[in-house]
């Protein structure tokens, strides 16, 4: 395809947020995609790491820090595109009917009552809710709250579709059933769009629908991979190819580290080069000293999901294929990713080759008792976790061994953006509070020292022997 013929076109995208110092922190690297005709395209990428933020800039929704946005290649000016989004929330509004609120966007577009009423019926009609226009939305079910998404996003006739995660907050079966629906639609080309845009966290979902594919690095957002994919629909879950491609996208969202050779290029998907045409000044155009988060970022991971996990792995014999483990777990890997990447952090397994391997240090943690794992998650955490060991550190030197946590919110805001931050304290103070480095009292905001865990004191029995706790 030639980039003339994309429907939106990014060219040396970037988003960043300013700072007191006159720097700004990127959220989104500079980035170069198209949008094309005829195609579903996948956006993935780990929690976090930009996917909402590059489809509101792509929608019009949000302005980049710098580079351009095209549309069927000119400039937008101010306008905004003719697309439409389907949210993860359904974001209905309750006091309206089914059919008001689908009629709403075409209010708001001022077209004509009786036009409009039209359009709303023979687009409810398409996605199968003829016969609930007077419902309101709390008479509906979750699948067919997300329906009515559907039919508003579709009702004001999209030349692209965007989807932000839109099976994300259904059960596995109403999910499975809007998947497939969505995809008789697109084949039997029953909707005005021309092309779907979908971020997901769930990578068998896009290798199920997608013709195209874009896994997303973090720190900042970075297409990693591109890929277009040539599997004839309906496609087979368990068919060899797509269980390849299923394993390549994890090693590449679990291994941003390394370099993936893409399976079966020739045959199964093609890679998709970067927009030629693109001079080294136009990608390097900057507003102003950009500084990318190199400090390091925490894992969203509670402890009990980690113990959790290097108990299962314990249990497997140490070693697991990680697309079979989140099958089995019933995990998306938006929920399983940050596990591992803690685990990892910590000590307790690594990664290689889209397997999953305890380390043993993992299997002295998954055996050990409820307060040697405190013991032992502190010294993991204090040789492992740069924040949380400054913190101790500091806690120490003062002389009433306390902070305030603007301390903590001061040293990250310098890496990363506000939402993020939040994040990373409370990913921080829950692993600090359980090893013990410290306790945060929330009303003051301040972080204090506690006394690190003792080891646990051997029991004596009943005959006088003594024995240690059992795990």
């Amino acid at each position: 395809m030639n980039v003339s013929d994309a429907i939106i076109q990014a060219v040396g995208v970037e988003k960043s947020y300013p700072q007191a110092d006159g720097t700004r922190i990127q959220v989104v690297g500079l980035t170069n995609l198209e949008v094309e005709p005829g195609k579903i395209i996948a956006l993935l990428g780990p929690s976090g790491c930009g996917k909402s933020t590059l489809l509101r800039i792509l929608t019009g929704l949000a302005q980049p820090s710098s580079g351009t946005l095209l549309w069927h290649g000119k400039s937008l000016d101010g306008q905004m595109p003719n697309v439409a989004i389907v949210f993860q929330s359904f974001a209905l509004f309750p006091w309206l009917t089914v059919l008001e609120n689908v009629e709403a966007p075409l209010e708001a577009k001022g077209v004509p009552a009786v036009e409009r009423r039209k359009r709303a019926l023979r687009t409810l009609d398409t996605v199968g809710l003829d016969g609930f226009e007077t419902a309101y939305p709390k008479e509906l079910s979750g699948g067919m709250k997300q329906r009515v998404g559907f039919a508003r996003a579709l009702v004001v006739e999209p030349e692209v579709l965007f989807m932000d995660e839109p099976f994300s907050a259904l059960d596995v079966l109403t999910a499975e059933n809007l998947r497939g629906e969505l995809l008789e639609l697109w084949l039997n080309k029953k909707m005005p769009a021309s092309a779907i845009f979908i971020v997901t966290h769930n990578i068998e979902e896009a290798v199920m629908l997608a013709d195209r594919v874009m896994v997303l690095g973090r720190n900042p957002a970075r297409i990693r991979s591109d890929f277009n994919i040539r599997l004839k629909h309906p496609r087979d879950r368990k068919s060899a190819r797509f269980v390849e491609l299923v394993d390549y996208i994890y090693k590449v969202m679990t291994e941003p580290e390394l370099e993936h050779d893409l399976p079966d290029a020739e045959t199964t998907a093609e890679i998709i080069l970067p927009t030629g045409g693109l001079t080294k000044e136009v990608l390097m155009k900057e507003a102003g000293p950009v500084r990318t988060a190199r400090y390091q970022l925490l894992p969203h991971a509670r402890v009990g999901g980690i113990a959790g996990l290097t108990e299962l792995l314990r249990d497997r014999g140490g070693r697991e294929d990680l697309f079979r483990l989140a099958e089995e777990l019933v995990m998306n890997v938006e929920d399983l990713l940050p596990i591992l990447e803690a685990c990892v952090l910590l000590g307790f397994a690594w990664l290689k080759e889209g397997d999953v391997q305890i380390t043993p240090q993992g299997v002295a943690f998954a055996e050990a008792d409820i307060q040697q794992r405190k013991i032992l998650f502190r010294q993991a955490a204090l040789e492992q976790v740069t924040i949380l060991r400054q913190i101790d550190s500091i806690l120490k030197r003062k002389s009433d061994h306390s902070i305030a946590d603007e301390f903590f919110h001061d040293i990250l805001d310098e890496h990363f953006s506000e939402d993020e931050v939040q994040r990373q304290f409370d990913t921080a103070t829950n692993w600090g509070r359980y090893a013990e480095i410290f306790d945060y009292d929330r009303e003051k905001g301040m972080l204090v020292q506690t006394e690190p865990p003792s080891p646990s004191e051997p029991t004596v029995t009943p005959e006088g022997d003594s024995s240690a706790p059992q795990s």
